[in-house]
């Protein structure tokens, strides 16, 4: 069994690396506790999600590099890694993370500006004269 479990997780432009220990609870972001880091309790929330559907909340100590996107991106991409962190330590779990889809890659992405359009898909303004 590996001391240290090493995972990605992405989501829009924000990547996560997870390091995950068997130790007593303790996640740190960014070199931040993660209740400073995700002030927004739905967004920790959204992120410590895996943990929870697990039952392992005090299980493992969790370190997280997370850049790029905004918060929630980065809340996305955490639960990810913490999720897929998860089942490369306990296959038996995998059932249930996939039950409540947290295995699963969230491919949406932003659209590209087209030339010609104002956006993605907004024109300018049309006008007769």
């Amino acid at each position: 069994m590996k001391e240290v479990i090493d995972t990605v997780g992405r989501r829009k432009t924000s990547v996560a690396r997870v390091f995950m220990s068997p130790g007593k609870g303790k996640i740190v972001v960014n070199k931040l506790p993660v209740e400073e880091y995700f002030k927004d309790e739905f967004k920790r929330t959204q992120a410590l999600k895996p943990l929870a559907a697990a039952e392992k909340q005090n299980d493992f100590d969790i370190t997280i590099n997370v850049k790029g996107g905004g918060l929630t991106g980065q809340s996305g991409a955490v639960s990810l890694a913490i999720a897929r962190a998860l089942v490369e330590f306990d296959e038996s779990i995998r059932a249930s993370l996939r039950a409540d889809r947290l295995l699963t890659r969230d491919p949406r992405m932003v659209e590209r500006k087209k030339y010609g359009k104002k956006k993605a898909r907004k024109s300018f303004q049309f006008s007769k004269r």
